[in-house]
């Protein structure tokens, strides 16, 4: 009789118990966009698909090197199925430690080969560009406009221009690839002539940004969504896609990313979410929305007021190089900037 007592106990226990636990996801994301423009598209899979996601979002502090580096410690038992960055660099490292398994999404034929990671670990889609901003009630005459990045240096801007500390996200990229595309020698040099003309120094783009919108700086590099932020909120700011003339080094473009863990716990429902974020839906909603995301293909329209990526000159840099590289040259700019 105890015993009865005892199972039928257990039972009720279990009976209440799962309901207020809910139900198990089915499949897991780990996300470095935003949480505040990738949230609402996973909720939006979830209505579509019926399957629940246990999504991971990153932190503002950790930049994305926090859930990169979570998936190489989960390497031996792999917790999340599907990884979606908001830059390059950090997935090609994945891939290339064997951390993303091929798949080649049917949602993404349209995606240009140069998008495309040549063993498919990877596609990019929905892009930021790296663009000076500029503070046009300090600057008014479009032709007098910053055009390089060289302009940090110019004595003519001494103490007006301003850019991110290089030691996380975007900027740290940016510098990374600066550093290939110039050589040691010169790149030495732009650094030393940051500090020669006093270019301040902030904490993030979104810093730089106000400090333009705010006329603070006449100009600063930042992000594109930065950018639209200040645009949209009214301030006299201008965008200026940098190094488009002959001879330069064009504008640094940084697509987001998304690949599949490599045996990760639920493959099936994976590439059903890849299939999902590389959908030309989801890029166009990514470029409608406050993130303003640049559309990688040339069917989906882009945000207002920013071109279309086929019609500018973009930096050709090797993420792959600079994935390698990141750790050390990281290491190297916290020395050098970090406080």
């Amino acid at each position: 009789m105890t015993d009865r007592m005892t199972f039928r106990t257990l039972a009720l226990l279990s009976a209440l118990l799962i309901p207020a636990c809910g139900r198990a996801p089915d499949v897991t994301l780990y996300v470095a966009l935003d949480q505040e423009h990738s949230e609402r598209l996973v909720k939006l899979f979830e209505e579509r698909s019926g399957l629940k996601v246990n999504a991971r979002f990153d932190t503002e502090a950790n930049k994305t090197v926090g859930l990169a580096n979570a998936l190489f410690e989960e390497r031996a038992r792999p917790r999340a199925d599907v990884f979606w960055n908001n830059e390059l660099a950090h997935t090609v490292r994945l891939a290339d430690s064997g951390l993303l398994a091929p798949y080649r999404s049917p949602s993404a034929q349209e995606v240009p080969d140069r998008f495309r990671d040549p063993k498919d670990r990877w596609t990019a889609f929905a892009a930021r560009a790296r663009v000076l901003i500029v503070n046009t009630q300090l600057v008014p005459e479009a032709a007098q406009h910053p055009k390089s990045y060289r302009d940090l240096l110019d004595p003519r801007w001494k103490g007006r221009c301003g850019v991110a500390r290089p030691l996380t996200g975007t900027t740290l990229t940016h510098f990374a690839a600066l550093a290939q595309a110039l050589g040691g020698q010169e790149f030495q040099a732009f650094l030393a002539g940051l500090k020669a003309n006093d270019v301040e120094l902030l904490q993030s783009n979104g810093a730089t940004m106000r400090a333009v919108a705010e006329g603070r700086l006449a100009f600063a590099f930042t992000d594109t969504d930065d950018f639209h932020v200040a645009k949209t909120k009214g301030h006299p700011v201008a965008v200026v896609f940098p190094d488009q003339g002959e001879g330069g080094l064009g504008t640094m473009l940084i697509p987001n990313s998304v690949g599949l863990i490599a045996n990760g716990p639920k493959p099936d429902n994976a590439r059903k979410l890849v299939d999902f974020i590389l959908s030309t839906e989801v890029e166009a909603l990514l470029a409608a929305s406050k993130a303003a995301q640049i559309p990688v293909r040339s069917g989906v329209k882009g945000p207002e007021g920013l071109p279309a990526t086929a019609t500018l000159k973009w930096m050709d840099w090797d993420a792959g190089k600079v994935a390698t590289s990141l750790d050390a040259f990281a290491k190297a700019m916290h020395e050098r900037f970090g406080k």
